[in-house]
């Protein structure tokens, strides 16, 4: 076990294409979405407990979500959750979390990664963050995993890299999310890969980073953040220095300006859970294609998912590619495969009377 190695976990977002199973109360990341006794954010955290000490993992999430981290990780101690006074895309997280570790340690590696993906051969996973943990010791590269990718997927980022024989490959170029006909492409090109979203660095090289090509964000967490950290202004000061950092990616931020950047491929099977198509093809089906997790009755119906509570029957009759479901106090019938619909649908919800109670 590493104990110069870090991890943080990005445990903030709402999870708006999972509504309504994913709410404001209670973002996806915090569910036991696969049926596995276990939340998302649970089972990410018990992923690095095999090369990483329980006391390195740091927990980001917006504040009024600490009490759930709280419950859900009872082993961590208040200082390795920390709390965002508001949503500012993941750089202000990724800076947070790596000023935190830096006080630790200057020569810290941390790796950083979203609390709600599937990823399933674990140890093949582990293998590959080690390896890539063992390249940012020289404090000199900034990496992010990369999925081999199985289908033109058209809802995931891609990167290209340079084909050569070195374990981090350095990158050509990002993609965000292509048309099928671009994506087709990248997949028949063999030298692009899905941008898992998984990160690898040194924490003087992430912070040198920031200081290059986010120095706005940089200077404001220099000069109000940094001298509060471990102090009880702490939090008073994050209030302050999100106010005054702009609402942007890290992948934006930073990843597609740098020049150290390189990609470490894994083969892993890997799934970011973003969408109910997401979870109809990683989900096991029935005959038909469907996903059952409910008590019903299925007439002339394929490639649907069906959700709802044992102890109401759900009766479907002739849908094909549908999410039917019964979430609390909100029952949903659509296309699960429209993801952009599920944001109207949330919009729209709010700007019904009482519209706190369903999202």
């Amino acid at each position: 076990m590493n104990k110069n190695l870090y991890v943080v976990l990005m445990a903030g977002g709402v999870g708006v294409r999972f509504w309504p199973y994913s709410r404001n109360s209670k973002p996806k990341q915090f569910l036991d979405v696969l049926g596995t006794g276990k939340t998302l954010l649970q089972s990410t955290f018990e992923r690095f407990l095999p090369i990483c000490p329980a006391e390195n993992i740091y927990i980001v999430t917006h504040e009024e979500h600490a009490e759930l981290v709280k419950q859900q990780l009872p082993e961590i101690k208040d200082e390795q959750i920390l709390t965002e006074p508001m949503r500012k895309n993941t750089a202000c997280c990724i800076a947070y979390a790596s000023y935190k570790i830096a006080q630790r340690s200057t020569d810290a590696i941390i790796v950083v990664t979203p609390s709600d993906h599937l990823i399933l051969r674990e140890q093949e996973f582990l293998d590959v963050i080690k390896k890539a943990a063992d390249q940012a010791k020289g404090q000199d590269k900034l990496m992010t995993l990369g999925i081999t990718p199985t289908r033109p997927e058209t809802g995931y980022g891609y990167i290209q890299y340079h084909t050569d024989k070195t374990f981090a490959k350095k990158v050509k170029t990002f993609t965000e999310k292509p048309e099928l006909s671009l994506a087709k492409k990248f997949l028949e090109s063999g030298d692009f890969v899905w941008n898992s979203g998984v990160f690898i660095w040194g924490a003087k090289a992430i912070l040198d980073a920031f200081h290059q090509h986010l120095p706005e964000t940089a200077e404001v967490f220099d000069e109000i953040v940094k001298p509060k950290l471990g102090t009880p202004e702490e939090k008073e000061a994050i209030l302050s220095a999100y106010s005054q950092s702009k609402s942007i990616s890290i992948d934006y931020g930073i990843m597609e300006k740098a020049s150290n950047v390189y990609v470490c491929l894994g083969n892993f099977t890997w799934s970011d859970l973003g969408s109910w198509g997401s979870i109809h093809e990683i989900s096991e089906k029935d005959d038909n294609n469907n996903v059952l997790a409910a008590n019903a009755l299925m007439y002339e119906t394929r490639n649907s998912i069906i959700k709802g509570s044992p102890d109401k029957l759900i009766v479907v009759q002739g849908l094909n590619g549908y999410l039917v479901g019964e979430f609390g106090n909100v029952i949903i019938v659509c296309e699960k495969d429209k993801e952009e619909q599920f944001r109207k649908f949330v919009n729209d919800v709010k700007t019904r009377p009482g519209a706190n109670e369903f999202i």
